[in-house]
C-alpha cells in the first residue's frame, strides 16, 4: 500500500508505518484509555501491523495515532484514535478524520 502524508504548518500526517512510535502508542492506550487499558505491548505491535496506521507528528514527536481495522473492499473499523491532551483544541482531530475519510483505500 502507498505511503500517504500530508502537512500543515509543523504537524504531519503519515501512514507509514515506520514512522511510529508503538512505545509512545503503547504507553497512551494502556494507560489514558478504557478501550485499551493494560494492553499488552506485542497485541498492539501485532494490531499495527494488521491495519491501516495514520500518525500524527509534531515535527518528530508522536502526538496523536488511529488505526483502520479493513478488508480493503467492503468493510472497515475506526479505532484508536486519539491526539494527546496538550495538542487538543487545534483542530487535529478534524483534520485526521478528514486524511482518514479522504483516503483512497
Amino acid at each position: 500500500m502507498k505511503i500517504r502524508e500530508v502537512h500543515k504548518n509543523d504537524f504531519t500526517i503519515s501512514t507509514d508505518k515506520n514512522k511510529l512510535d508503538v512505545e509512545s502508542i503503547h504507553k497512551f492506550l494502556a494507560n489514558e484509555t478504557d478501550w485499551a487499558n493494560g494492553i499488552p505491548i506485542q497485541t498492539l505491535k501485532t494490531s499495527i501491523e494488521n491495519s491501516l496506521n495514520f500518525g500524527v507528528y509534531y515535527k518528530n514527536k508522536q502526538i496523536g495515532f488511529a488505526r483502520i481495522i479493513s478488508d480493503f473492499s467492503t468493510i472497515a473499523y475506526l479505532g484508536d484514535v486519539y491526539i494527546l491532551k496538550e495538542y487538543r483544541g487545534k483542530g487535529l482531530s478534524k483534520w485526521l478524520m478528514n486524511e482518514i475519510t479522504e483516503h483512497p483505500n
